[in-house]
C-alpha cells in the first residue's frame, strides 16, 4: 500500500463516525476520491458517491458504510455522570476503564467510563450496560449542559495502531475499511478502459438501520451491487466459527455464498481470484447476509448483489484487528473483476431458451 492511500486509511479511522453522524468522514471520503472521479454526489440520506465513466452500459456498485458504532448520551445526572445508550450492536464489557470522546455540537468531550476498584468488590457478574456511567470530570449538570445535550454521540478515543505481521488495530474497522476499499478500487480503475460505470458509495447508517444502503440502491440501480464489509475471523482464542467455514486473517478475501448472493457474481469472482493468484475464503449466508446488501437487493424492482469480506478479529470491539495484506487483496481483486466485465455482461441466473 502506497504512502497516500495508508495515509488515507489512517484519516478514515481517526475520524470519529457514529452511526447517524458521519459528515466529517464523508467530506474527508470525497475531497480523496475528488481527483479521481468523473462525478460526484451525496444524497438525503448522507452517502457519498464517486462515480468513474458515467457513461457506461454496465452499473456496477461498491458499497463500504463508513458509520462506526458508539454510545448516545441519555442522561446526564445531578452530580455530572452521563449515562449512555447503544448506538448499533455496542457491548459494555470492553468499556470499562475505557476512555471515550463525546461529539459536543460545540466541543468534543474526552470522558471515562467509571469502574469501580477491585479493593472495592469490583465489576460484579450482573453488570449490564445500564450501568455504564462516563465521568468527564465535571462537578454537576450544569457543567456537562453547557457542551453536552442528550443524544450527542459519542466513541471510544482509540488510535489506530499498526501490529506485527502487517496487521493493524483499532476501533471502527468495520467498516472504514470498506468504504477504503470502494474508493481505492475506483482510484484504480480510473487508469483503465472499462466499459462498466462504477459507483463507489460510502453508505451510512448500517450499524443501525442500513438506510443508507436503501438510497444507495434505489437512485442508482446498478446491474450488480459489490458490498464491502468485515466478517468474523475465527483464528484466535476463545473465538466460536458455530459451524461456519474457517476464517483467518491474512487469509484473503472472503466470497459470501447463500441465497442472497448472485451465483454468477461469486464465480466470476472466484474465478478473477485464481487468475490473481489471491487466495480467498468463504462465509456461508443462508439466510441473509447482515450487511447492506440485505437492504440494497430490495430496492426498486431488485438489485443483484453480491458480498466480499474483509476478515476481522474481535469485531465491535475497540481492538478490532485486521491484516492489511487482505485490504490490499480486496482491492486488487475487486478492480480486476470490475475491469474483466464485459458491456453486455449479464448476472441473470435463469436463461430463458
Amino acid at each position: 500500500m502506497d504512502k497516500s492511500s495508508m495515509d488515507f486509511l489512517l484519516t478514515l479511522l481517526n475520524t470519529p463516525s457514529p452511526s447517524g453522524s458521519e459528515e466529517d468522514i464523508q467530506r474527508k471520503w470525497l475531497n480523496y476520491t475528488k481527483p479521481f472521479a468523473d462525478e460526484q454526489r451525496a444524497d438525503g440520506a448522507g452517502n457519498a458517491i464517486s462515480i468513474i465513466n458515467p457513461e457506461g452500459t454496465l452499473k456496477i456498485m461498491l458499497a463500504g458504510h463508513c458509520d462506526e458504532i458508539g454510545f448516545m448520551v441519555k442522561e446526564i445526572d445531578a452530580e455530572g455522570y452521563i449515562r449512555v445508550e447503544k448506538l448499533g450492536g455496542i457491548s459494555h464489557k470492553p468499556a470499562l476503564g475505557m476512555k471515550v470522546d463525546i461529539l459536543g455540537e460545540k466541543e468534543v468531550v474526552t470522558g471515562v467510563f467509571g469502574v469501580n476498584a477491585e479493593h472495592q468488590g469490583g465489576t460484579g457478574d450482573g453488570f449490564s450496560f445500564s450501568d455504564l456511567f462516563i465521568d468527564c470530570g465535571a462537578s454537576n449538570r450544569e457543567e456537562v449542559a453547557e457542551v453536552i445535550s442528550i443524544g450527542d454521540t459519542a466513541v471510544y478515543h482509540r488510535s489506530p495502531e499498526l501490529l506485527f505481521g502487517n496487521k493493524i488495530s483499532g476501533r471502527g474497522l468495520d467498516n472504514r475499511t470498506g468504504a477504503f476499499i470502494a474508493a481505492e478500487t475506483i482510484k484504480r480503475l480510473k487508469l483503465k478502459t472499462i466499459p462498466a460505470s462504477v459507483a463507489a458509495v460510502s453508505t451510512v447508517n448500517e450499524e443501525t438501520n442500513m438506510g443508507g444502503a436503501y438510497y444507495a440502491g434505489a437512485a442508482i440501480q446498478p446491474d450488480l451491487a459489490i458490498v464491502i464489509d468485515v466478517t468474523f475471523a475465527y483464528d484466535y482464542p476463545g473465538s466460536n466459527r458455530g459451524g461456519q467455514p474457517e476464517v483467518k486473517l491474512g487469509g484473503g478475501p472472503v466470497l459470501a455464498v447463500g441465497p442472497p448472493v448472485n451465483k454468477k457474481a461469486g464465480l466470476g469472482l472466484k474465478e478473477t481470484a485464481e487468475k490473481q493468484g489471491i487466495n480467498i475464503q468463504y462465509e456461508l449466508t443462508p439466510r441473509q447476509t447482515g450487511t447492506d446488501a440485505d437492504k440494497i437487493r430490495y430496492t426498486g424492482s431488485g438489485i443483484t448483489t453480491v458480498n466480499v469480506s474483509l476478515p476481522l478479529r474481535y469485531m465491535h470491539s475497540p481492538v478490532e484487528t485486521a491484516s492489511l495484506e487482505d485490504i490490499e487483496d480486496v482491492i486488487t481483486l475487486l478492480a480486476a473483476y470490475i475491469e474483466g466485465l464485459g458491456a453486455d455482461t449479464s448476472f441473470q441466473p435463469l436463461i430463458l431458451d
